[in-house]
């Protein structure tokens, strides 16, 4: 359900009302049943035609249900407001996204799709997790993963995710690029159905333009794994500058983008993407995890204003990946 306060309660409320998604799936919200009731009045949507304890949840069969919710228990959520995190709402999403966790591993689910959760709530909340994607990881026990932006368009996957962008350098190597590299190239083939072609993206203005910006990054770190995915069979890119990278005339000729940092991937998605990407944690060998590609929007949360075909986008790439 994501963060209470935010627009995933409404998201999720829509998301159980839609005949197609139903029809393509069994969709199952984990959540809290007192907040789902509150933003329902206010918004004039319909409950879920299904309510169950996590206990009821266990012991039911998944394909006996349709449109259920899972209500998380321990939670003190009457006070929540619309639009007001804290400790409490990051808490609440942390317990919404492990208890699917849990389910997914126990094999009750086939894919976990996340809604937006706040960063400064978990923070709050005593947390260590800077995002979904770590926690993920984690729980799937892997240190091979990476974050990946996807639409019908184009993909975008990031080498460095939340960290300060005075620490990218540091952490960039050939070796960790080339991981996000097959992780990308194998994903998008299974997404798009066809052998994907991968444009790698430089760090530094002009992609360094022959080592007057920067320290050389595209061609001691960037440019070796370049070679070593060319090795490996993939289609990919030499470095090429981030401002004309997702110029119209190569966008239409690239299917993935390799991103050395979080903003200089997911400022051009959104802008071309904005409501109908997906962000899809890769690298997790047992567990398919999806998410809408925006924020809690505190400003119209529990208003009906809520868009909710990233969410439904997520659902639907979910369970096409959970099928193959």
């Amino acid at each position: 359900m994501g963060d209470p306060a935010g627009i995933g309660p409404e998201l999720c409320l829509r998301l159980l009302a839609d005949t197609k998604v139903a029809n393509d799936c069994v969709p199952i919200v984990f959540g809290d049943a007192g907040v789902l009731s509150r933003v329902a009045d206010k918004c004039s949507l319909s409950l879920p035609s299904t309510i169950l304890t996590l206990k009821e949840f266990e012991n039911t069969a998944t394909d006996k249900l349709s449109g259920t919710l899972v209500d998380i228990p321990g939670l003190a959520l009457a006070d929540v407001h619309a639009g007001v995190v804290n400790a409490q709402t990051g808490a609440a999403s942390f317990a919404f996204i492990n208890s699917a966790i849990d389910a997914a591993l126990a094999g009750s689910v086939d894919a976990v799709v996340t809604g937006p959760i706040n960063k400064e709530a978990w923070q709050a909340a005593g947390i260590k997790y800077p995002g979904h994607t770590e926690l993920f990881a984690e729980r799937a026990n892997t240190d091979q993963f990476c974050m990946m932006m996807t639409s019908a368009d184009f993909s975008c996957s990031l080498v460095t995710t939340h960290v300060g962008y005075h620490e990218v350098p540091s952490l960039l190597t050939s070796e960790l690029i080339l991981q996000v590299t097959e992780l990308t190239h194998s994903a998008l083939e299974r997404i798009y159905g066809h052998r994907p072609k991968l444009a790698m993206l430089g760090l530094n203005p002009h992609a360094g333009e022959g080592g007057l910006f920067g320290n050389r990054e595209e061609e001691n770190i960037i440019m070796p794994a370049v070679i070593a995915a060319r090795k490996k069979g993939i289609d990919i890119t030499d470095p090429l500058p981030p401002d004309t990278a997702f110029l119209p005339w190569r966008r239409a000729e690239i299917d993935g983008y390799i991103c050395m940092y979080h903003d200089q991937g997911l400022i051009p998605f959104k802008a071309f993407n904005f409501d109908k990407g997906v962000n899809i944690t890769l690298g997790l060998p047992n567990l398919i995890r999806t998410s809408v590609d925006h924020g809690t929007a505190l400003d119209i949360a529990w208003q009906g204003k809520a868009e909710v075909s990233s969410l439904i986008s997520a659902v639907e790439l979910a369970a096409k990946l959970s099928v193959e």
